[in-house]
């Protein structure tokens, strides 16, 4: 395995100086934002698209510092019902597809998006619930007419380009746990797989190492996000674990992002990061830093420091004890 790091996080540093700051840890991969939720501010897809000298230097940079480039992510809800909004996210989505094919990246991580409840909605709505019976019914209208036949079409305009996608299981959006994953996989095919974050299993009540096994067997972990979640049982039991107070408000709040090892011990990323080897998973474990209590520096520092004790990074050898 290699660890790499989301740069979203370094989008205040010019390119390079956050290049320079990542090698200089030890990391071996980045992680870079094209759009949608992560913004372009690091990487422009159109710009370099449109031209070939610009995407040399673009790939020159990452790879004249001896780090490759883990995935493009542009995040984002490109089935909101409100088609201008949607048309923006997938847009960011086909342009990162198109740019990673031309920069040899094998990812594009993104969310599934969430639809609305009909076709004349102007928010997305989230089911959670299988009664009463209209939740249900959403559900079915959703998958049916909207998230299956998007990343069908999708998915296969990536598959073309020998692009695999990531979608991260998040709350609120339609793929969110093993199971959706799972579902939206057999229907729009293997190009599809998970861009597991412990962190969002955590706070719904999923054991990462179980999603890693469930996900894993599957052969459906195309990308893997390191970030610890913390809990307030105190206040989980005043507001539940779908908290909808700001994440602003962490005193308060029922659960929060932390960076890894501050949320749970290193013997729980150990097991997790066995479950990635057993499972097969030999690519990228990517930092994504959202730890209100630190600073960028402070939590990006500390989590590559716990996940270098814990990374399996060698090839297997033989059982000699067999």
């Amino acid at each position: 395995m290699k660890l790499g790091v989301f740069m979203v996080l370094f989008g205040g540093k010019p390119f390079e100086e956050a290049l320079d700051y990542i090698a200089a840890k030890g990391l071996d991969a980045v992680e870079i934002g094209t759009g949608g939720y992560p913004g372009t501010a690091h990487c422009n897809p159109a710009e370099l698209l449109a031209d070939a000298g610009k995407l040399k230097a673009f790939k020159h940079a990452v790879e004249s510092r001896g780090l490759t480039i883990s995935a493009l992510s542009a995040h984002g809800n490109p089935l909101h019902p409100q088609k201008h909004i949607a048309k923006e996210f997938h847009d960011a989505i086909i342009q990162t597809i198109e740019l990673a094919e031309r920069l040899e990246v094998p990812v594009v991580n993104t969310f599934s998006g969430c639809p609305g409840d009909h076709e004349d909605a102007k928010y997305p709505n989230w089911p959670v619930a299988p009664w009463p019976n209209d939740f249900q019914e959403i559900l079915d209208w959703q998958w049916e007419n909207k998230v299956i036949p998007y990343w069908q079409e999708t998915g296969k305009f990536a598959s073309d380009r020998n692009i695999k996608i990531g979608l991260e299981l998040h709350g609120g959006f339609s793929v969110h746990t093993p199971a959706t994953l799972l579902r939206l996989r057999e229907a729009a095919g293997e190009v599809i797989g998970a861009n597991l974050d412990p962190s969002h299993m955590w706070w719904q009540g999923i054991d990462p190492v179980q999603a890693v096994q469930i996900l894993g067997r599957a052969n459906a972990i195309h990308h893997f996000h390191a970030k610890d979640t913390s809990h307030d049982y105190n206040n989980t039991n005043r507001f539940g674990v779908t908290d909808m107070q700001s994440y602003a408000n962490m005193l308060d709040r029922a659960w929060q992002f932390r960076s890894v090892g501050f949320g749970h011990d290193m013997k729980v990323w150990a097991d997790i990061i066995s479950a990635l080897r057993l499972v097969g998973y030999d690519y990228v474990v990517s930092i994504e830093h959202e730890d209100g209590l630190m600073s960028v520096d402070e939590g990006f520092s500390k989590a590559v420091a716990n996940l270098q004790q814990v990374l399996i990074k060698e090839p297997l050898g033989e059982m000699w004890w067999v």
